[in-house]
């Protein structure tokens, strides 16, 4: 059913959204790389929902546990399971979709594959599934060390965009912010924005923007393995991602090449000479190889599909009807796909570096 992705670094995610749990198994973690609970559970309570006002009100805290590959506080090599139970499952919420598809959800789909579903919430196909990527996000991140960091933050909601910051935003002040828009007085808009959309019973979408600092050159192969493939495959796959794009993205078709060109030269870094480029439209990848710039990306969602607005749908028998979206659900996904957007980067970062391990960076 497509739910294991990488290739040394594997992340197996289970569980359906009103189960009994959901989690992930990670095959290929090195050994000896201390882990416990605690480096899971700070990302973990980033997407848990109940956070504030703008996401849904489920009352999950998310308590992972950690059930084998680690010993007194260290990976031992085996594969490593992580399971977080389900402790507020309402599936009577759903009982009405049962026999009706609701409008840009999965189920019509899922039964046109599969013949049967999990109408609980969504199942398999909701946002509840995330809680195994982030997870597993957090083992990736111990993995690529405190040299490489992964930073993401909501850039835009609707119409409502920041101003382009001139380095990465801090974390404390993307944390600050209920929306995940370091900039405050574009945060308090985008916050009021979204409760206005709640209140009407509707949603919004918008951009998240990822900046991956500190990646060597040589990450990545060319042709059908390029990083910034995997890194759209990663990002795509995501509930309610719906586009990607890496440095310049859709704004670079309307540039010249004179334009666009990133211009290489040396840079101080730690002492010594390194490459470095002028410019970064390229988002820090060249022919599907980590160029050592940053790496830049932007991945787009859509507006919950959830909504309190009575609208026109078919039952399974192709019967007229019409559905109010009932249950708790986000106004917007945004703040909360923040950290899944975080966990599925570093996954893809931690699984090159693995097939890399040995890399030479020429000045």
């Amino acid at each position: 059913m497509g739910s294991i992705f990488g290739k040394i670094f594997k992340v197996s995610t289970f569980g359906e959204s009103h189960g009994a749990a959901v989690g992930c198994v990670i095959d290929g973690c090195p050994s000896m790389l201390p882990l416990c609970e605690a480096d899971i559970q700070k990302d973990l309570d980033r997407r848990r929902p109940g956070q504030s006002e703008l996401t849904t009100l489920r009352g999950e805290d998310d308590r992972c546990r950690i059930l084998s590959g680690v010993y007194n506080g260290m990976t031992l090599g085996t594969p490593i399971c992580i399971i977080v139970d389900n402790k507020d499952a309402r599936p009577a919420d759903y009982s009405e979709i049962a026999k009706v598809w609701r409008p840009s959800h999965a189920d019509y789909t899922y039964d046109a594959k599969y013949g049967l579903r999990d109408p609980r919430g969504g199942g398999r196909s909701s946002a509840r599934e995330t809680v195994g990527r982030v997870a597993a996000g957090a083992v990736a991140k111990k993995i690529l060390g405190d040299q490489i960091t992964i930073r993401a933050w909501v850039e835009s909601v609707h119409t409502i965009t920041m101003p382009a910051p001139s380095a990465t935003p801090a974390e404390n002040d993307i944390e600050a912010s209920p929306v995940r828009c370091p900039h405050k007085q574009t945060s308090d808009r985008m916050a009021e924005f979204i409760k206005k959309a709640r209140s009407e019973g509707d949603s919004v979408g918008g951009v998240i923007r990822c900046r991956i600092d500190g990646l060597p050159a040589g990450l990545g192969d060319p042709v059908f393995d390029r990083f910034e493939a995997l890194l759209a495959q990663a990002m795509l796959s995501i509930p309610a991602c719906k586009g990607f794009e890496i440095g310049s993205g859709f704004a670079g078709a309307r540039m010249f090449g004179s334009q666009h060109n990133d211009i290489f030269q040396l840079k101080e870094a730690d002492g010594r000479q390194v490459v470095g480029v002028r410019t970064n439209l390229a988002g820090g990848v060249l022919g599907g190889i980590t160029s050592g710039a940053p790496v830049d990306f932007r991945a787009a969602f859509k507006p919950t599909a959830t909504i309190a607005i009575e609208q026109e749908t078919l039952t399974r028998d192709l019967k007229p009807a019409t559905i109010i979206g009932r249950g708790r659900h986000d106004p917007c996904v945004l703040p909360r796909a923040v950290p899944i957007v975080e966990a599925m980067a570093a996954i893809v970062s931690a699984d090159a570096l693995l097939q890399q391990r040995t890399v030479k960076i020429r000045p």
